[in-house]
C-alpha cells in the first residue's frame, strides 16, 4: 500500500516515514502543501497523512483542492491544535480522520489501517482470493488454513494484488505502489518478489493464484 506524507517538521516527517516504511508501506514524503498537491495528482495513493500547518499551501486548502478535483483518497490530518473548532474545520474540509500531536505511533498506524479498510478499496480486515486469506489487522496470510510466513515486502506486494483481484496490474504499477517513486522500472525486482510469493503460497496440487499476463504484468485470481 502506498502513502503520501506531507509534513514540514523534519523530526516528525522522518519518524513517520521510517515507521510506516518499516510497517511495510511504500511512502513518499514532501515538505510543503504545493508539492503535496503535485504528488497527489501525479500518482495513485491509498492514503494521505497531512499536517495542517504547511508552507506554500496549508493542509486544509490542500485537502479542499483534492476533494474539489474528485480525489477521494482517505486522509488523516495531523495538527498541534486540539480544539473542537479545529477538528470540525479539518473534517469539513474533507479529511476522514484527525490526530493531535504529539501522538503515539501505534495509534497513527491503527488509524491508517482503519482508513485503508474504507471504500473504494475492498472493505473489512479479511481479504480473500480463492482459498487464500489475508488478515490485514494481524498481517497474517493463510491458504486452506495453513499459515504462510512472508516478509514485509512480500506482504505488501501480495496485499496490493489481493486488493485488486482479477485485475491485470503492470509491473510499473506494482513497483511504484510498493517501492514508491524510487522504483526503477527497468529492474526485475517485481518479478523476483512474485516468484517468492508463488513458491510460498503454492503447495503441490494448489491452483496457481498469481497469473502472468505476458508482456503486461500480473493478476491474482481464484478462478484458476
Amino acid at each position: 500500500m502506498r502513502i503520501l506524507i506531507v509534513e514540514d517538521e523534519t523530526s516528525i516527517a522522518n519518524f513517520l516515514q521510517q515507521g510506516l516504511t518499516e510497517s511495510g508501506y511504500a511512502v513518499d514524503l514532501v515538505w510543503n502543501g504545493r508539492d503535496g498537491l503535485n504528488y497527489a495528482l501525479s500518482a495513485d495513493y491509498d492514503a494521505y497523512v497531512l499536517d495542517i500547518m504547511l508552507p506554500k499551501m496549508n493542509g486544509l486548502d490542500l485537502i479542499r483542492e483534492l476533494r474539489r478535483q474528485g480525489d477521494k483518497t482517505p486522509t488523516l490530518m495531523l495538527t498541534a491544535r486540539d480544539t473542537v473548532d479545529d477538528r470540525v474545520d479539518g473534517l469539513d474540509a474533507g479529511a476522514d480522520d484527525y490526530l493531535v500531536k504529539p501522538f503515539a505511533f501505534p495509534e497513527l498506524l491503527a488509524r491508517v489501517r482503519a482508513l485503508l479498510r474504507r471504500p473504494p478499496l475492498q472493505t473489512g480486515t479479511i481479504l480473500t482470493v480463492g482459498d487464500l486469506e489475508m488478515n490485514t489487522a494481524k498481517r497474517e496470510v493463510r491458504r486452506n488454513g495453513r499459515f504462510i510466513e512472508i516478509s514485509p515486502r512480500e506482504y505488501a506486494v501480495l496485499e496490493y494484488l489481493m486488493r485488486h483481484p482479477n485485475q491485470v496490474l503492470t509491473r510499473t504499477q506494482i513497483g511504484e505502489h510498493v517501492w514508491n517513486f524510487d522504483f526503477y522500472n527497468e529492474s526485475n525486482v517485481v518479478d523476483v518478489y512474485i516468484g517468492y510469493l508463488r513458491r510460498k503460497i503454492s503447495n503441490n496440487d494448489d491452483i496457481s493464484l498469481i497469473q502472468t499476463i505476458r508482456g503486461v504484468g500480473y493478476r491474482i485470481s481464484g478462478e484458476g
